[in-house]
C-alpha cells in the first residue's frame, strides 16, 4: 500500500530551502515511552535537519543507547509521574527551567499530564512561546464523570495546574473529542488556543506487518499496564463465565505493574496465573511475538484512552480487537469492522464478543484483514508524524508558528478530515 505521508520522510535529508535548523525538546514522563511511542517522530525531526533533545526521568542503559544510536540526545530530569508531592514537582519545574534556559530549544513538545504541566509552565516562565502540548489522554483524574474523594481532589488540582501552566499556549494537539471537550469545559487551555486533532501516536505498519493466525487453542491477548481501570477484572469475569461453559481458550496478559493507585498488585496477578485463569507474562519491550501467537486483542478498558497504541499495533498486525466504547477505543476499531465494541463494564457483552470468535474459527482472520486495512487508512505513523511536524513548522508544507488564532480554530478538531470513520483517538501503555 502507498503511504503519501512518507514522501516528506524519504525526501527529507536535511533542511528545505529557507528552513532553519532548529533544536526541538521532547518531554516525556517515562523514558522508555520515548523509544516506544516517539522514536519515529524524533527520527523524522532529525531527517528534516533539526537537533532533538529527549527529556525524561529514569533512563535505563538500553533506552539511552537506543536514543543516542538514533542521533537523539537523552536528558535526565527528575519527575514523579504519578505522585502529588509538591516538593518533587518543584524539582521537576526547576530542572526543566534550567534545561530550557541553558539549551535554548526552539520548539518544545511535552506529552502526558505531568510533562505538559511542568514543561509548559517552565517554558512560560522562561519566556518561550513555541511550546505545543500533545494531550494523549487526561487519564485517571477525568475518567469518572462524577469523581469522589481522592479522584475529585486530583481533578481539581489538575485543572488548576493546567490553567496556570497553559495560559499562553497558542497551539496544541489532542487525540480524542472527549479530551478536547474537557479541556474547553474546565478552561484548562486558553479560549483562543488552536487545537489540532491527531489520530493517535500511529502504528508503524511496516514493523507491525500482517501475521498469519497461529494454529491451536484460541488466544485472547491483553496488553496494557495492570490497572483495574483497564478492565482487567472485567476480563477475568468474562473469562470465568466462558470457562464455566466448557470453552477452551487462553487469556494472556502482557504488561507491567504500576505505581498508579488503580494498579493490581503482583500477588493478585500471580494468584490468577496459578489458578489457571490467565497467563501473565510481565513487561516486554517488543510485543510483536506475543501478537503473532495470539488471535484477538482484548482491551475492555474503562479509562478514556486517547488512542491506545496497543490497539493500533494489533490492528496493523491483522489482529481483530475487542474493546469498549471508551473514548478513543471504539471509534478506532469500528464495531463489526476491525473487531467488536462493547459497553464499558458490561462483562456479559464482553463474554459474548469473545464467544463469537470461539464459535467461528475463521472470524479472527477475516476481521484481522479488515482491521489492518482500517489502521493503514487512518493511523499510519508516517501520516501522524507528518501532521505534527508540519503544524509545528518543522517540515515544509505546514503552518508557520501560530501568531494569531481564529474563532473556528477547532473546526478540524471537531470534524477531522483524517478519518473515514468517526472522531479522534488515544494512546496505549503510557
Amino acid at each position: 500500500m502507498t503511504h503519501p505521508a512518507r514522501s516528506g520522510l524519504s525526501g527529507a535529508g536535511g533542511l528545505a530551502q529557507g528552513q532553519s535548523r532548529l533544536t526541538v525538546l521532547v518531554v516525556a514522563g517515562l523514558a522508555w515511552s520515548l523509544v516506544n511511542f516517539r522514536l519515529d517522530l524524533m527520527r523524522r525531526m532529525l531527517a528534516n535537519g533539526h537537533r532533538v533533545l529527549a527529556a525524561a526521568p529514569d533512563f535505563d542503559a538500553e533506552t539511552e543507547a537506543a536514543l543516542r544510536d538514533a542521533g537523539i540526545e537523552p536528558v535526565a530530569v527528575p519527575m514523579n509521574r504519578t505522585g502529588l508531592n509538591p516538593t518533587e514537582d518543584l524539582k521537576t519545574l526547576r530542572a526543566l527551567r534550567h534545561l530550557i534556559r541553558t539549551r535554548r530549544p526552539d520548539v518544545i513538545l511535552p506529552y502526558t499530564m505531568k510533562p505538559i504541566v511542568w514543561g509548559s509552565l517552565a517554558a512560560r516562565l522562561e519566556g518561550h512561546q513555541r511550546c505545543y502540548p500533545l494531550f494523549t489522554g487526561l487519564g485517571y483524574a477525568f475518567s469518572d464523570p462524577d469523581p469522589r474523594g481522592k479522584r475529585r481532589l486530583v481533578r481539581r488540582i489538575a485543572i488548576g495546574l493546567h490553567r496556570h501552566a497553559l495560559r499562553d499556549i497558542r497551539l496544541g494537539f489532542y487525540y480524542n473529542a472527549a479530551e478536547l471537550h474537557d479541556l474547553r469545559r474546565f478552561r484548562m487551555i486558553p479560549e483562543q488556543a488552536r487545537m489540532v486533532a491527531i489520530p493517535g501516536s500511529g502504528a508503524d505498519t511496516d514493523r507491525f506487518a500482517p501475521q498469519p493466525m497461529p494454529a491451536g487453542t484460541p488466544v485472547f491477548l491483553f496488553i496494557a499496564r495492570m490497572l483495574r481501570s483497564k478492565g482487567l477484572e472485567d476480563l477475568l469475569t468474562a473469562t470465568r463465565a466462558l470457562r464455566f461453559e466448557g470453552r477452551e481458550f487462553r487469556v494472556e496478559l502482557l504488561g507491567p505493574t504500576d505505581s498508579n493507585p488503580d494498579a493490581i498488585g503482583e500477588d493478585t496477578l500471580r494468584q490468577w496465573h496459578a489458578a489457571g485463569d490467565v497467563i501473565w507474562h510481565g513487561a516486554t519491550r517488543d510485543v510483536r511475538p506475543f501478537l503473532a501467537n495470539s488471535h484477538v486483542l482484548v482491551l475492555p478498558t474503562r479509562l478514556r484512552e486517547g488512542v491506545p497504541r496497543t490497539i493500533l499495533e494489533a490492528m496493523a498486525s491483522a489482529r481483530p480487537v475487542i474493546t469498549t466504547d471508551a473514548p478513543g477505543c471504539g471509534e478506532t476499531v469500528g464495531d463489526g469492522e476491525g473487531g467488536f465494541v462493547v459497553p464499558m463494564g458490561d462483562t456479559v457483552a464482553l463474554a459474548a464478543a469473545m464467544r463469537r470468535f470461539l464459535d467461528d474459527p475463521t472470524l479472527a482472520a477475516r476481521m484481522g484483514q479488515q482491521a489492518r486495512a482500517r489502521v493503514c487508512r487512518n493511523n499510519d505513523v508516517h501520516l501522524v508524524n507528518r501532521m505534527l511536524l508540519t503544524e509545528m513548522g518543522l517540515e515544509p508544507g505546514g503552518n508557520q508558528p501560530p501568531q494569531a488564532t481564529s474563532a473556528d480554530a477547532d473546526m478540524r478538531s471537531e470534524n477531522p478530515g483524517w478519518t473515514h470513520a468517526a472522531a479522534p483517538e488515544k494512546e496505549a501503555i503510557s
